[in-house]
């Protein structure tokens, strides 16, 4: 018995650039790219999503393999899609970076800092935790499941070999900008209240009692204020929060 082998060349670079595309995602996507999480368990999921998808898609790559240029020319193209929709879908975790910020500068928290597990930088206390809270929502609700679903659905929207619009990622970037910032000014927007009636309150009675060290008093039930403010809250902005992200997920699957 024959095997014709003559195919594997071509199944090989197909895979390569498969696996570029990707592995880049990935490597940025919310819940499957942080700092905290090896980088074999992430070679690992890039390879088996690869494995799983490129039987689907392995007629979308026409590769030549009488030179290397145009082989390379499409690997960068596939990275760059990669680069594009992965940074697309990690923007959303921003979004509870901002709504953090802004509740601990109204809580008289914003000098409280630790390190980010997702990040391995420094971050506020309060949108380090929403962030972990958003990343356990995503696993638990299963809107992880979405982020696969656009990894697959790329292709309808970037094919392989197609050039990119750089209007159309400059567009992308900038909505999902502006979006990330817009969601997390909204999820603060009970605090940006609060601090405001809660500020001129301190005021009014400032001047009214002028030998009171409003400070002292002010700063401690501030506090306790906002984190009663953040418990009755919090289940309504993790909801508005996933469904954000369901919307940016659903932009990449024009099928849905």
């Amino acid at each position: 018995m024959r095997i014709d082998v003559s195919l594997l060349p071509a199944l090989a670079a197909a895979f390569m650039l498969a696996f570029a595309r990707i592995g880049t995602m990935v490597m940025l996507m919310p819940g499957f790219g942080e700092t905290n999480i090896p980088a074999r368990a992430k070679l690992s999921i890039a390879l088996g999503l690869t494995l799983l998808m490129l039987p689907a898609h392995r007629g979308a790559y026409n590769v030549d393999m009488g030179s290397i240029v145009p082989m390379l020319v499409l690997l960068v193209h596939e990275i760059i899609i990669g680069v594009v929709l992965g940074a697309t879908a990690r923007v959303t975790l921003s979004a509870l970076q901002v709504a953090g910020s802004i509740i601990a500068q109204q809580l008289g928290l914003g000098f409280v800092t630790s390190v980010d597990p997702t990040q391995g930088q420094q971050g506020v206390l309060i949108g380090n935790f929403l962030t972990m809270l958003g990343i356990t929502m995503l696993f638990a609700t299963d809107t992880h499941h979405l982020v696969i679903a656009a990894i697959n659905d790329s292709y309808k929207i970037f094919a392989p070999g197609e050039i990119m619009s750089t209007g159309d990622v400059a567009k992308l970037a900038t909505n999902a900008f502006a979006a990330a910032f817009k969601i997390g000014t909204q999820l603060a927007a009970p605090f940006l209240v609060f601090g405001l009636v809660f500020n001129m309150g301190l005021g009014v009675l400032a001047r009214l009692m002028p030998q009171m060290q409003v400070y002292f008093v002010g700063v401690p039930l501030s506090i306790m204020i906002g984190f009663l403010i953040f418990a009755v809250v919090l289940a309504t902005m993790m909801g508005t929060y996933l469904e954000y992200v369901t919307g940016v997920m659903q932009q990449m699957m024009p099928r849905i």
